[in-house]
């Protein structure tokens, strides 16, 4: 189970258009929706924008780090525990997310009635 998690999340706000190359040297654009922290360290949550199909949509889970020059950048987890907590973590979440959803929804049907 995953230990001190936080997260940032604000559907308000403008999302942050992300654009990462590949080891072809194509460019693809995410959009961040979301920054985790498990383990005292930052995960970047994204989604692709040049998926068509919705079914297909997976989102990408990358580790925050510092480059030398103290810039952030994102990098992939090459750790199988280490992707198995966040990916967890970021499940747990987005039940808590529909539960509180679902919970708004069912406050409106009761003022409606």
């Amino acid at each position: 189970m995953a230990e001190h998690v936080e997260h940032e999340h604000d559907h308000d706000a403008d999302d942050e258009i992300i654009v990462l190359t590949d080891e072809d040297g194509k460019e693809h654009e995410f959009t961040l929706i979301q920054v985790l922290k498990v383990d005292e360290k930052d995960y970047a949550i994204l989604l692709p924008n040049d998926v068509e199909d919705e079914e297909e949509e997976a989102a990408v889970i990358l580790r925050i780090d510092q480059d030398e020059n103290g810039e952030e950048v994102l990098v992939e987890i090459e750790d199988e525990d280490e992707f198995d907590r966040v990916a967890e973590a970021w499940e747990e979440m987005l039940d808590e997310e529909e539960w509180e959803e679902a919970g708004e929804t069912d406050d409106d049907e009761d003022e409606k009635s």
